[in-house]
């Protein structure tokens, strides 16, 4: 076992952990599971059946990650932020199963804010920014900033996290890294050298 995992943690049958992956105080990871290396989980985290993690993704404490959510590398999960899979819960329906759970993506990079909430059903974008408190309801662009419920774009973020301010041509450089992007309508991409 490369990875530590705290005594008052649970960790079902048929999980992979990769190597240098740290979990924490009172968090369950369940059948299935698949997580990349050197992932940091907090205290009392859920993740779901079946659920996918890449490599170097930050979940902080009071996380549930249910069915259906895949995070792709470098994802960062603020506190008591909030994914659902089924998009009408009934109890006396019960939508028990992988059948009923729908997929939702989250980007590499990407960074969801303390006490959001991602609807399940969207993507959320290479290095977006999903502020604390939004309600994502529809898809989230690569590099969009949004906020608000529900949420909207209120700008642009570099893989750095700056926010990025475009000139007329529609070109803008990250102050931290001095990575060059381009912006066309609802469009951001890296520009490569």
């Amino acid at each position: 076992m490369n990875y530590f995992v705290h005594e008052s943690a649970y960790i079902d049958s048929d999980v992979v952990i990769g190597d240098g992956s740290k979990v924490w105080h009172y968090t369950h990871i369940q059948s299935g599971a698949r997580i990349g290396s050197d992932c940091v989980f907090g205290q009392n985290v859920n993740v779901g059946n079946n659920v996918r993690i890449g490599k170097n993704c930050k979940v902080q404490n009071n996380v549930s990650i249910y069915e259906g959510v895949e995070l792709e590398d470098y994802v960062f999960c603020g506190p008591s932020m909030v994914f659902t899979n089924v998009l009408d819960p009934r109890c006396k329906y019960p939508q028990r199963g992988s059948e009923h759970y729908i997929r939702t993506l989250v980007g590499e990079g990407a960074s969801l804010g303390a006490n959001c909430t991602i609807i399940c059903g969207n993507r959320i974008g290479r290095h977006a920014f999903v502020a604390a408190g939004a309600v994502v309801t529809k898809d989230v662009p690569d590099y969009a900033l949004v906020v608000g419920a529900p949420a909207r774009i209120a700008g642009w973020v570099s893989e750095a996290g700056e926010k990025l301010q475009f000139d007329d041509s529609g070109m803008a450089v990250c102050g931290r890294t001095g990575q060059r992007y381009r912006r066309q309508e609802d469009t951001v991409t890296r520009e490569m050298e």
